[in-house]
C-alpha cells in the first residue's frame, strides 16, 4: 500500500509559545529538515544554538526557531546548510 505525503497547505499546527523550550522533534516539526541536517546547520552557526539541561537532555529556545522561521526568504529551501 503506497502511502502520500500530507498536502503542506493542510497541515496545522499547533501555536508555540516563544518561551518554551522546544525538544528536537518538536524543532524538526517546525523546519521541516532531518536530524543530520539540522546538527550540520548548528556546528556551523546557521541555526540556533542549543541549551543543554542535563548530561542527554538538549533543547531550543522557541524564540530563537521561530525568529530563525521568520527570517527565511519566502518560497526558497532556506533551510539547506550547503
Amino acid at each position: 500500500m503506497k502511502t502520500t505525503s500530507p498536502n503542506p497547505e493542510t497541515i496545522s499546527f499547533e501555536p508555540v509559545d516563544p518561551r518554551a523550550l522546544l525538544r528536537l522533534k518538536q524543532v524538526l516539526r517546525l523546519c521541516p529538515i532531518g536530524a543530520s541536517t539540522w546538527w550540520e546547520g548548528v556546528r556551523r552557526g546557521r541555526f540556533p544554538k542549543p541549551v543543554k539541561l542535563g548530561p542527554k537532555t538538549t533543547a531550543w529556545r522557541a524564540s530563537d526557531v521561530l525568529a530563525l522561521i521568520d527570517s527565511l526568504p519566502q518560497g526558497q529551501s532556506a533551510l539547506n546548510t550547503q
